[in-house]
């Protein structure tokens, strides 16, 4: 298929998306995918399908952004946020600015709050879970899920906080309420100010390096003096110090105060 560069073009103009941000062949492969699947022949053929047909339109925002969660994914990593990380934070203050950037349907914003909730009561819990997909954070704010995907869980807290519907599992309406979901393109958007922790976990292996270190950058400045940034398993910071932070553990960045 041709035409490529238009299509990115077009999708730019029409979703703020820029998918030159993405690695190219990685990217482009899966958009090919999609459009076989829908058997369109052309680039052009296929924008004007998802500009006209809005399921359509919103199979490709969703297929485009990957979203794949799980309550407590990397198990080990969520008990040095609840054993080292949230304690230290606590220590500087009682309400903590947390962002969930990238939140996907809510498992991770939803994760942080139920491990929250063993440190302090859910009336002082607000954490900010943003995505580019409406349709993920409208799943998110539905709030159910399988029974896979809340195996990591403490059995405590599903049988305090998750409801069985059939198959599936829906979580509580005042673990929700300490969630505020907002769409938000980390490429282009501005970024929340004096956050103690963000997580940003799964999302960055998919863009240039370029846009990394962009984004790297913004996250620097969006954290407060004490603020930790948590990144997922397979996205390591290379030389931390460019990005004026240091490793405090693996997979956990502080930022470096002049």
């Amino acid at each position: 298929m041709q035409n490529y560069e238009k299509f990115k073009e077009q999708i730019f103009k029409k979703t703020g998306i820029n998918l030159s941000c993405y690695k190219e062949r990685q990217m482009k492969r899966r958009i090919d995918s999609l459009i076989k699947r829908n058997n369109f022949d052309t680039y052009d053929d296929y924008f004007l399908a998802i500009s006209k047909d809005k399921v359509l339109f919103d199979e490709f925002i969703n297929y485009l952004t990957i979203n794949v969660s799980e309550f407590y994914r990397n198990a080990n990593q969520w008990e040095i946020i609840k054993n080292d990380i949230l304690p230290e934070l606590l220590k500087h203050s009682k309400t903590l600015k947390i962002w969930s950037a990238a939140c996907s349907t809510g498992e991770e914003p939803y994760s942080l709050v139920l491990v929250l909730s063993q440190l302090l009561p859910l009336n002082q819990i607000k954490i900010l879970a943003t995505d580019i997909d409406r349709e993920a954070i409208n799943k998110a704010q539905i709030g159910i899920y399988s029974a896979k995907s809340i195996e990591n869980i403490p059995k405590d807290l599903i049988n305090k906080y998750f409801t069985k519907i059939g198959d599936s599992f829906r979580i509580s309406d005042e673990i929700k309420k300490c969630v505020e979901f907002k769409q938000h393109n980390l490429l282009n958007d501005k970024y929340p100010e004096k956050c103690d922790l963000i997580v940003c976990r799964n999302v960055m292996i998919y863009f240039t390096e370029e846009s990394k270190e962009e984004m790297y950058r913004k996250f620097h400045d969006s954290l407060n003096d004490h603020g930790i940034l948590f990144v997922g398993s397979t996205e390591q910071i290379i030389l931390p110090n460019r990005y004026n932070l240091s490793a405090l553990k693996t997979f956990f960045y502080k930022k470096n105060i002049k």
